[in-house]
């Protein structure tokens, strides 16, 4: 299966746009030596190691959350987690497909 899950690639990318139409946040969760490679310009930084700690940082945003990461697995973690916790998340998978549209 792929990062999509049981989305096609089409209707994830019909989210991500939707999501981003209702002003979601674009959550990085790649380490900090990726973040510096390159990143979309609005988005916000959390290493996923450190979302945990960050949690209440995240509800305070009172938005949805786009996680994004170099290939969509840690992505998928973040957004797992996220969900758990009570906020709307998807998975954008890698930063680029997601920066495109920005």
């Amino acid at each position: 299966m792929s990062i999509f899950g049981v989305f096609s690639e089409k209707e994830c990318v019909e989210r991500v746009k939707e999501y981003i139409a209702n002003g979601a946040v674009v959550l990085d969760v790649r380490t900090d030596a990726e973040w510096d490679e390159g990143h979309t310009a609005s988005a916000e930084h959390i290493v996923l190691n450190f979302i945990p700690d960050e949690i209440e940082t995240v509800k305070g945003w009172n938005k949805p959350v786009i996680a994004v990461c170099r290939s969509g697995a840690r992505s998928q973690q973040a957004t797992d987690f996220l969900k758990a916790k009570g906020v709307d998340a998807i998975n954008g998978g890698p930063w680029q497909n997601v920066d495109q549209y920005i």
